[in-house]
């Protein structure tokens, strides 16, 4: 029986694909930087075990091509013996280990520890879905061999193996490329449109001439688009913030011009820099240009601790490039972000250059997540970034922004990835804690330049370069809030990081992808107010945690 068993599964799977798939699904279960649930663990191990199924497949072709041994019935009998009840064993403990993993990952992050988590259906969900995945490639292996056959009546066969292959992969890259992933961006953007025309809970269209869509605006309110709307129709109140200051307080004024309103990113930045003009944002202390995620979203712990900061005496200006989500957007609409952060920030600094020296703005930068990518694409490199601003608060900048990347690659040695040094902190500092913010103790010039960026924020470190290579991140020692459990496996890692970013948002703020009050200590070291104190940030991180 058991040797009718054995045959069976020889003829279904290959032993180097089963062998990775088995060990690649075992390693999927291993804690990442977030915590994730059953149903997420039993998708990643399906996708986790074919892509360790190819790469067994491959190794083994390849192997068979260049040795000539093959070994006996017997031999390769034993051999599957050996990896079933290994591989049973294997993927037994992991599956009982995973729930403590699990448990461990949201004690660190300080969550309810008392989680749902069924290792027999994580084993069922993993199994059906591999299943599924591995069926669709063998048809599309069946139909390679069938049309190779084919093509060897009429060309040597050489020529028809090289060409059923260039034809079957152009087939395939067409379908997974033009039909499969553009019609899910089509689908995706179809959604996000309808959805940008609606307005969130709460929101009112304004009444104050300060803000964009409001009485005398040069935007319509429905060319805002929902974010645009969020942004405009939610902003602090001057009653809200005298009670904050103990002073009368001026109207903020927000700026937005939506994706609808003009039709290139040169006509919106135009258009943005009127409307600061209408609402006299050029006779503020201080103007923000803000860099915006894929479906124009600013986060509102950015623009609400910059205008009690300054009481209302400040302006916004934002702009919208894309309906998408962030994560598609990020993938498909990095030139549009990278043309409206350029575009957007020319046109202001064009503007202020029209001013007398002394009667200007300061002008800030801020963007998180995609919008941190956004501005950065807008400077050459640091020192033009600093020599045309007055400062940059960037929160869980992508590991695609350019910018970054440098000051990261080129830290002193002896500083971590995570927390590096780059000459001596004269000009940029990273901080996951206001502390870090003091750190190296040298002097800190102005302007001044933040990266906040937490330890287990999968935006900021997730990179294709997981593939291949073990991140500086995952070396000791690690940053604090860091998993000590979470080890590096070729292929694996990069999937876990890049399901983990599902989760960015729903941890608490310190961990993955929520800054929340640390924005405030951003704020406070790059741009803060003539007599602003340390006092006044720790009453301003009360205000903004809601504590």
């Amino acid at each position: 029986m058991i040797v009718n068993q054995g045959r069976v599964v020889r003829r279904r799977l290959g032993f180097g694909g089963t062998l990775l798939a088995v060990l690649f699904a075992c390693a999927s279960l291993t804690p990442s930087l977030l915590p994730r649930t059953w149903l997420y663990q039993g998708v990643m191990g399906a996708v986790t075990g074919i892509i360790g199924y190819a790469a067994g497949a491959a190794l083994g072709a390849l192997g068979r091509s260049v040795i000539s041994y093959r070994p006996s019935e017997r031999a390769r009998w034993i051999a599957w013996q050996v990896l079933i009840a290994s591989g049973a064993a294997v993927g037994v403990i992991t599956l009982w280990y995973s729930y403590d993993w699990q448990r461990d990952l949201r004690e660190l992050m300080g969550m309810d520890t008392r989680i749902t988590w069924f290792p027999p259906v994580i084993l069922a969900v993993a199994l059906s879905l591999f299943a599924v995945i591995l069926f669709l490639c063998r048809l599309v292996r069946l139909g390679g061999r069938r049309l190779i056959g084919w093509l060897d009546r009429f060309v040597p066969s050489f020529a028809g193996h090289a060409i059923g292959v260039l034809v079957i992969a152009v087939l395939v890259g067409v379908l997974a490329n033009d039909v499969v992933f553009s019609g899910f961006v089509a689908r995706v953007s179809d959604v996000s449109s309808v959805a940008n025309k609606g307005t969130n809970p709460g929101v009112r269209p304004p009444v104050s001439r300060s803000l964009s869509g409001g009485p005398g605006s040069l935007v319509s309110w429905e060319s805002l688009g929902r974010e645009g709307r969020s942004f405009a129709g939610s902003a602090v109140t001057p009653a809200q913030l005298t009670a904050f200051s103990g002073r009368p307080a001026a109207e903020p004024i927000r700026v937005y011009v939506g994706l609808d309103a003009e039709a290139s990113p040169e006509a919106q930045a135009r258009l943005a820099v009127r409307e600061l003009e209408r609402t006299g944002a050029f006779d503020r202390p201080i103007i923000a240009v803000l860099g915006t995620t894929g479906t124009g979203w600013v986060d509102e712990h950015i623009v609400d601790a910059l205008e009690y900061m300054y009481n209302g005496r400040s302006a916004m200006v934002a702009v919208q490039y894309s309906y998408l989500p962030s994560w598609v957007s990020f993938l498909v609409d990095r030139g549009k972000a990278a043309a409206a952060g350029k575009a957007l920030f020319e046109a202001v600094h064009a503007r202020l250059a029209l001013l007398p020296l002394d009667d200007r703005p300061r002008l800030v930068l801020s963007g998180e997540s995609l919008g941190s990518y956004e501005l950065e694409r807008a400077f050459d490199d640091l020192d033009d970034m600093v020599a045309r601003t007055d400062g940059a608060l960037f929160v869980g900048p992508p590991n695609a922004d350019p910018i970054w990347r440098r000051l990261t690659e080129g830290r002193e040695p002896g500083s971590p990835v995570w927390r590096p040094v780059y000459e001596g902190g004269r000009t940029a500092r990273f901080a996951q804690h206001p502390a870090d913010l003091n750190r190296p103790p040298g002097p800190w010039r102005h302007p001044r330049v933040v990266y906040l960026q937490n330890a287990s924020d999968p935006v900021v470190w997730w990179t294709p370069e997981l593939i291949y290579r073990r991140p500086a991140w995952l070396e000791e020692p690690r940053a604090p809030g860091m998993n000590p459990q979470m080890n590096w496996f070729p292929l694996v890692t990069f999937w876990q990081v890049l399901v983990d970013m599902t989760a960015a948002l729903s941890v608490p703020p310190g961990h993955g992808h929520r800054y929340n009050a640390d924005i405030v200590d951003g704020w406070a070291a790059v741009a803060p107010p003539p007599g602003w104190s340390a006092g006044d940030t720790g009453r301003l991180r009360a205000l903004i945690s809601g504590n």
